[in-house]
Parts: structure tokens; C-alpha cells; sequence
């Protein structure tokens, strides 16, 4: 089945995966301040502008780290909001609905997670039809196709690493690459799958 592209998150522990047919050639990379999705350097050019962007993000927020993930350009105006003390879930909600489902063929959803340094993991999509932001104690999946609505997904990664790989091995078809967080002793781990 295709889903599109879809996050995970638990509790401690959350991943995003990028699933593609039409622009499989794109990769992960860390940066300084964010996992970032991009074209490969054998990638055709584009001007697709939902191409690239930021989809993970660890942030400073007053009363502690947030991770902040997601399958767009919204996860750059969700960190901020976080970083400025907004509670996670008016960051969430108010960033879905300014940047609204995306304006393609198919009105791609957007979706989006947060874990906080409390352990409190909460998930979001807007879509055509509707803007969803649930906290959630297990770990629940949102899908761009499909899956378009947070259900409970058999996530068993309890490591970055882990919930990477896990992820991009889903059956769900068309896996391009994948990022995972976890919520460690020391703060925030992050890892990278591209599948090579």
C-alpha cells in the first residue's frame, strides 16, 4: 500500500518517513540546527517547491528540549513557536492551519509531531477537510494518503537509530529515506536512513 510520506511518534520515540513515485531521488542530511530533506546529486532538477525542507528539528524551549517533525516547510514556524514557549499543541495547530495543506495535485495533507523532554508526544495533520492535533500515549501513525488520520501504529524502536530503520523497512511502498528521534538520558538523539 501507499501511504505517502508519514510520521510516527510515541511517547519517547517518533521517525518520518519520506515515500515517493514522483521524486525518489532525495536524501536526508544532517545540519547544523536540522535534518534536512533534499535532492541527491543525481536528482533531475525541479522547482517543485514541497521538494525540500527542514523535517526534524531539536529545540530550546523555555522549560526544556522539544523535537519537532514533520513533511514540509512547516516545521521550521512549529520550532519557532516552540522555541518562543508556545505549548506544543497551539504550535502544532497554529503552524498546520497558517501553512494549510499543500497546494498540489493531489492537496496533500500536512503532518507534523512533537516530542517534549517530558515525554509527552503529541501528532497533527491538516488536511482539505480538516485540522487534527491529538496527544498521544502510544505510538500513532499520520499518513499524507490514506492513513490520514492519527491511528495507533506496532512501532518496537526504542533508539533513534532504531526507529529509523524500522520505519524505512515498513511494507509501505515506494521508501526513500527516513529520520528518527528518541528521547535519551543525555537529551535528543537523532539518525538518518537514506537506504544506501
Amino acid at each position: 500500500m501507499y501511504v505517502g510520506r508519514f510520521v510516527v511518534v510515541g511517547p519517547e520515540v517518533g521517525a518520518y518517513r519520506v515515500s515517493s513515485r514522483s521524486f525518489p531521488n532525495r536524501e536526508i542530511t544532517a545540519r547544523e540546527e536540522a535534518l534536512t530533506v533534499g535532492p541527491t546529486d543525481d536528482a533531475p532538477e525541479t522547482d517543485n517547491p514541497y521538494v525540500s525542507y527542514n523535517c526534524l528539528r531539536v529545540v530550546e524551549t523555555p522549560t526544556g528540549e522539544t523535537a519537532a517533525f514533520g513533511n514540509g516547510s512547516h516545521v521550521d514556524p512549529i520550532a519557532e513557536k516552540l522555541e518562543l514557549g508556545y505549548p506544543a499543541r497551539d504550535a502544532l495547530a497554529e503552524s498546520l492551519l497558517a501553512l494549510d495543506y499543500e497546494k498540489d495535485d493531489y492537496d496533500t495533507p500536512r503532518i507534523a509531531a512533537t516530542i517534549g523532554d517530558d515525554g509527552k508526544a503529541l501528532i497533527g495533520t491538516v488536511r482539505k477537510d480538516a485540522l487534527l492535533v491529538e496527544t498521544v500515549d502510544e505510538p500513532t501513525l499520520v499518513a499524507t494518503y490514506e492513513n490520514d488520520a492519527p491511528e495507533a501504529f506496532d512501532l518496537e524502536a526504542n533508539s533513534a537509530d532504531a526507529a529509523a530503520s524500522e520505519v524505512y523497512d515498513h511494507e509501505f511502498e515506494h521508501a526513500v529515506c527516513a529520520a528518527g528521534v528518541a528521547l535519551t538520558d543525555d537529551g535528543f538523539e537523532t539518525a538518518i536512513e537514506n537506504g544506501n
